[in-house]
C-alpha cells in the first residue's frame, strides 16, 4: 500500500467523516478487504475505472495499488473531496473525482477519451441508491453499453434478487431486468463488522458481465413495461395483472403459448421476451 497515505480510521478523524445516514453511507476501512473487492474486478491493469460514493478513498485505494490506469469517481459529499485529492496526489494524479449525484451524470461524458480502454465499474454502492443505479445502467438504449463489467456492493438481499431464478421468492423485476442482458453473479458476502458504522444487514459482492443482446429482442422500453405490469401485481394471474399494460392480455399469451393462469414469478426471462415482442405488434 501507498506509505505516503494516513491509515483510514486517521483519513476519518481528520476530516470529520460521522457516516451520513442521509447519504446511505457506511465506510469501509479494511485494506485487505478493499484489495479483495479490486482483484474481484479482473484483470484491471490498464483499464479505466468508474467508482460512485469513493467516501473517504478506501476502495479506490485497492483499485490504484491494483493497476487501475485511471479511476473517475463521483462523490456527493463534499466532506470527503479533500480526503480523495490526497490519494490523488499520492498516486500521481490517477484519481479524478467529480463531486455530483451519480443517478443524474452523463458517464462517457464524465470518464471522456479513454484512449481504447476498457471501462469497469467497481463500486461500494451507497445503499440508497445502488437499485436505482443498477437499473440506470442496465437499461441503456444503447446494448453493449459503455461499461465492460460491473463488481458492485449491494445489501446481501438485492444481490439475491438481481441472481434469483423462476419460481423464487427473491424473483422479480430486477431479475429479469439484470438477466436479460448479462450473466450476474455473487461473488462473495462482507460482514457487517467491516463497516464504519456496521450496518444492520450483510453486504455482498455482485459481478454482471453484459452479454450481446439477442436479434430478435424487445426494446427495452417495451420489456421494461410488461415485466412491470406483470410484478406490480405478483400474485394475481397474468390474465389479470397485465391489464395494467391498458389491452386484453389473453391473445398475447395464446399466441406465445403462456398459460393465461401463470403469475408473473413462474415466467423465465425468455418467456417475458417473447410476451414483449408480441405486445410490441
Amino acid at each position: 500500500m501507498n506509505s505516503n497515505l494516513p491509515p483510514l480510521r486517521e483519513v476519518i478523524d481528520q476530516y470529520g467523516l460521522r457516516a451520513k445516514k442521509s447519504l446511505g453511507q457506511n465506510f469501509l476501512t479494511d485494506l485487505n478487504l478493499t484489495g479483495k473487492i479490486a482483484r474481484s474486478a479482473g484483470n484491471i491493469e490498464n483499464s479505466v475505472i468508474y467508482e460512485v460514493g469513493p467516501g473517504p478513498g478506501a476502495l479506490t485505494r485497492g483499485l490504484l495499488e491494483n493497476g487501475a490506469a485511471h479511476v473517475v469517481a463521483v462523490e456527493m459529499d463534499s466532506r470527503c473531496i479533500d480526503a480523495l485529492s490526497d490519494i490523488s496526489s499520492a498516486y500521481n494524479g490517477r484519481l479524478t473525482v467529480h463531486e455530483g449525484d451519480a443517478l443524474s451524470v452523463n458517464e462517457q461524458q464524465l470518464i471522456g477519451d479513454t484512449n481504447g480502454r476498457d471501462i469497469h465499474v467497481v463500486a461500494n454502492l451507497p445503499y440508497n441508491v445502488g437499485t436505482a443505479l443498477l437499473v440506470k445502467w442496465m437499461t441503456e438504449t444503447e446494448w453493449k453499453p459503455w461499461f465492460k463489467s460491473l463488481t458492485l456492493m449491494f445489501q446481501k438481499e438485492v444481490g439475491e434478487r438481481i441472481i434469483a431464478k423462476p419460481k423464487t421468492k427473491a424473483y422479480g423485476r430486477l431479475s429479469v431486468l439484470c438477466q436479460y442482458r448479462a450473466k450476474a453473479k455473487i461473488l462473495f458476502d462482507i460482514p457487517r463488522q467491516a463497516f464504519i458504522p456496521p450496518p444492520k444487514v450483510t453486504s455482498c459482492i455482485v459481478q454482471i458481465i453484459p452479454h450481446e443482446e439477442p436479434l430478435a429482442a424487445p426494446k427495452q422500453q417495451t420489456l421494461e413495461r410488461v415485466v412491470s405490469a406483470a410484478f406490480n401485481q405478483r400474485r394475481k394471474m397474468l390474465r389479470a395483472s397485465l391489464k395494467g399494460l391498458g389491452m386484453d392480455p389473453v391473445p398475447i399469451l395464446t399466441s406465445t403459448g403462456i398459460k393465461e393462469t401463470a403469475r408473473a414469478e413462474e415466467l423465465s426471462v425468455e418467456d417475458f421476451c417473447r410476451l414483449a415482442l408480441e405486445y410490441e405488434k
